[in-house]
C-alpha cells in the first residue's frame, strides 16, 4: 500500500508543481500588464520592477495553488482512469477514499499553509508592493498624474487632464491646475494644451501649457473686503506659460519607505478584527446620534404627549382652532418645513452607506481569505473524483474544465464580494458564497465517484422518453393489425 502512495503521490505533485508554475506565471504577468504602460519608457530600472514582481508573486502564491490543485487532480485521476489503473486497484478490493487518502491529507497540508500565508506573507507583499509603487510615481512624478481624474500627489496642487498622449505619453489634453499659494487662496489655470518636461534629477518638474487662462485671486486675510472690492480676482489669456512645480520632497523619499499600512489588504486576521470592532463602534455611534437628531428634531416625546389632546376625526388639530387663518397658515407651513427637513435627513444615507461600505469590506475581506485558504482542498474534492469519471488525462481536457470551473467560482466570489460590499448580502455570505455553490456539486461527485458511476445519468431523463416511444410504436402496431384485418 506504501508503494501505491508513494506512487500517486508523485503523480500527483508533478502537473502540481507545472500548473503552479504556469498559473503564478500568469497572474504576474496579468498584474504586470495593467501597469505596463504606466511604466515602460519612464526609466524604471530593472532591480525596481525585479522587486515589484518578486511582491507581487508573493501576492499571488495563494490564487495560483487552488489553480494548480484543481488542473493536477483533474489530470492525476484522469490518467489513472484512462489507463485501466483504478480498475486494477479496485479489483484488489481498494477503495477511492482508502486510494486518495494521502492526497487528501497532501491537500489539507497546502490549505494550511495558505492559510498561513494569507496571514502573514500576503499583508506583507501587499503592503511592500503598495508602497513600492507609490514611491517609484513620486521618483518619476510623470508617472502620479492619470488622465480624467483629480491627481492630489503633488503637494499644494491639483491637476487634471482628458487624456495623456505622445510617444513618452508627456502631451496633456485640456488641463485644469489649481494652485494653493496660501491659506484660502487658490489660484486656477486652464489651457487645451500641455506638456511635461522633467530632467533626470532635476527638482522641478515643468508644464508647458498652450492657448489658456490664468485666473488669479489679489485679497489675502488682512485686506479681505476691501481687496475684494477693488480687484477681486483677475483673468489672463496667455498662448504659451510653464509653471515649474518644485519636486525636491519626491527625490527625498526612498523606495523601501512605508507610508500606507493599514488599508484591508496589509492586515493580518488579529488586525482586521481589531479594525473591524472599531468600525463597528464608530457605525453603532453614528447610526444612534442620528437618530438622537432626528427624534430631537422632529420632537418625538412631545408628539406623544401631546397625542391625547388630537382629534383623530378631525383632519385639523383643535391646537390649530386657536388661532387665525393667518397664523394656521404659518404654523402649518413651519411645521411642513421642519417635516421635510427631517425626511431629508431620513433619506440621506450617504453617510451612513459610506460607514457601513467600510465595515462591509473588512469583515468581507477576513471570510474571503479564510474562504480563499480552503478553496484548494474544495476544488480537490471537485478535481478529483471528475478526472476519474471523465477518464481523460494529459493537459488538454482537463486543462479547458479546470479554467471553467475556476472562472466560474472567481466569478461567484467577486459577485458575492460586490453585493456584500453594498449590504445585499452579509459579510459571512460574501465571503463563503463560492464555496456554498461548490460543496454540494464535489460532495455529489465523490458521491458518485465513489460508487463508480457516470458523470451525469440521463437514465431518469432517457427511460421516460423511451418508455413513451415503445407504447407509441405498439399502438401504432395494433392499429395496423385493425386496419389490415
Amino acid at each position: 500500500m506504501k508503494i501505491i502512495h508513494r506512487y500517486i503521490l508523485t503523480s500527483f505533485l508533478k502537473p502540481f508543481l507545472s500548473t503552479f508554475l504556469i498559473a503564478l506565471f500568469i497572474l504576474i504577468m496579468q498584474a504586470l500588464w495593467l501597469i505596463f504602460d504606466d511604466m515602460a519608457g519612464k526609466g524604471v530600472t530593472v532591480a525596481i520592477l525585479g522587486k515589484y514582481l518578486f511582491y507581487v508573486s508573493v501576492m499571488t502564491v495563494p490564487q495560483a495553488i487552488p489553480i494548480a490543485v484543481l488542473l493536477a487532480s483533474i489530470m492525476t485521476l484522469g490518467n489513472f482512469s484512462e489507463n485501466y489503473e483504478f480498475a486494477a486497484t479496485k479489483s484488489t478490493g481498494i477503495s477511492l477514499q482508502r486510494l486518495l487518502t494521502p492526497l487528501f491529507i497532501l491537500v489539507i497540508g497546502f490549505s494550511a499553509v495558505n492559510l498561513v500565508f494569507l496571514n502573514n506573507l500576503f499583508p506583507w507583499a501587499v503592503m511592500k508592493q503598495t508602497n513600492l509603487l507609490k514611491n517609484i510615481k513620486k521618483q518619476k512624478p510623470a508617472l502620479a498624474l492619470i488622465e480624467g481624474t483629480f491627481n492630489t500627489e503633488i503637494p499644494n496642487y491639483i491637476i487634471k487632464f482628458d487624456k495623456k498622449y505622445g510617444k513618452e505619453e508627456n502631451l496633456l489634453k485640456n488641463v485644469l491646475i489649481y494652485h494653493k499659494k496660501s491659506y484660502n487662496k487658490l489660484n486656477s489655470i486652464t489651457a487645451k494644451k500641455g506638456i511635461i518636461a522633467a530632467e533626470q534629477d532635476s527638482r522641478y518638474m515643468s508644464l508647458q501649457l498652450e492657448d489658456g487662462y490664468l485666473y488669479e485671486d489679489h485679497w489675502s486675510n488682512n485686506n479681505k473686503k476691501a481687496a475684494r472690492r477693488r480687484m477681486p480676482f483677475s483673468k489672463t489669456h496667455f498662448d504659451t506659460y510653464t509653471v515649474n512645480i518644485d519636486i525636491s520632497s519626491f527625490n527625498k523619499e526612498g523606495l523601501e519607505e512605508i507610508k500606507l499600512k493599514h488599508t484591508r489588504g496589509m492586515l493580518s486576521f488579529n488586525q482586521l478584527n481589531i479594525f473591524s470592532d472599531s468600525l463597528k463602534t464608530n457605525y453603532d455611534k453614528y447610526v444612534y446620534n442620528k437618530a438622537n437628531n432626528i427624534k430631537n428634531r422632529i420632537k418625538t416625546n412631545h408628539l406623544y404627549a401631546q397625542k391625547d389632546s388630537i382629534d383623530k376625526y378631525s383632519i385639523v388639530s383643535p391646537i390649530l382652532s386657536n388661532f387665525d387663518t393667518k397664523s394656521q397658515v404659518q404654523i402649518t407651513e413651519s411645521a411642513v418645513n421642519s417635516l421635510e427637513r427631517s425626511l431629508k435627513a431620513i433619506t440621506n444615507k450617504q453617510g451612513y452607506k459610506n460607514r457601513r461600505k467600510q465595515l462591509n469590506l473588512i469583515d468581507t475581506e477576513y471570510h474571503r481569505r479564510i474562504a480563499l485558504s480552503f478553496s484548494a482542498l474544495l476544488l480537490f474534492m471537485i478535481g478529483a473524483p471528475l478526472g476519474s469519471l471523465i477518464k481523460k488525462g494529459g493537459f488538454g481536457l482537463p486543462m479547458v474544465i479546470a479554467i471553467i470551473i475556476y472562472l466560474i467560482y472567481h466569478f461567484s466570489s467577486e459577485f458575492a464580494k460586490n453585493m456584500a460590499e453594498e449590504s445585499t448580502i452579509t459579510h459571512i455570505m460574501g465571503g463563503w458564497l463560492s464555496t456554498m455553490i461548490f460543496l454540494p456539486f464535489a460532495i455529489l461527485l465523490t458521491y458518485r465517484a465513489a460508487r463508480d458511476k457516470s458523470f451525469i445519468s440521463m437514465d431518469p431523463i432517457l427511460n421516460p422518453i423511451r418508455k413513451l416511444f415503445l407504447f407509441l410504436k405498439r399502438t401504432r402496431l395494433k392499429t395496423t393489425k385493425k386496419n389490415s384485418i
